[in-house]
């Protein structure tokens, strides 16, 4: 994948010095979304998910000035009724400093383009239901809310007992 650049920044394919870069920004999002009690990244956690041997999911990063500014954590997903694979992105953030230049909308769309190139048939995400300023985005780069759709999780003590 080429980098691809605006007059200000590039948005390329993560690598594995971005590590520690990207678990830093993981956290901004945790904290703009009211869950950093949640937290349990470090960079010694994702580096296997997003590098090794089994990699399950992969990164793009926006690069401004030399640092790292923003990214985009997607993997792919299956649809039964399509047939077919999808991407789903996990997480977008850009830092705040960031917005406004287009860096949002140049990871989206990477990640968007990655799904035509691989010939899948869906790219999706959730998005919080109070954050009106990424629906208002994500409405304005052409994704359909799903209002009928919720997200059903297990996780910790609960996903222990849930699969004995």
């Amino acid at each position: 994948m080429t980098a691809a650049a605006s007059e200000s920044f590039s948005i390329r394919a993560a690598e594995l010095r971005d590590v520690t870069a990207i678990v830093q920004l993981i956290r901004e999002l945790a904290e703009f979304e009211h869950l950093a009690h949640l937290l349990q990244v470090t960079p010694e956690k994702l580096r296997p998910h997003l590098f090794g041997e089994r990699a399950v999911i992969e990164a793009l990063v926006a690069e401004s000035a030399g640092e790292v500014v923003g990214f985009a954590v997607f993997f792919t997903n299956f649809s039964t009724f399509l047939a077919q694979p999808g991407l789903y992105l996990e997480d977008l953030y850009v830092q705040p400093s960031q917005r406004g230049r287009g860096v949002g909308e140049a990871l989206l769309s990477r990640v968007g383009r990655l799904a035509v190139e691989r010939e899948y048939g869906r790219f999706e995400w959730s998005v919080l239901d109070w954050n009106a300023n990424a629906i208002r985005f994500y409405e304005k780069m052409g994704a359909t809310v799903m209002p009928d759709w919720r997200i059903c999780r297990v996780t910790g003590d609960a996903l222990q007992r849930f699969a004995p």
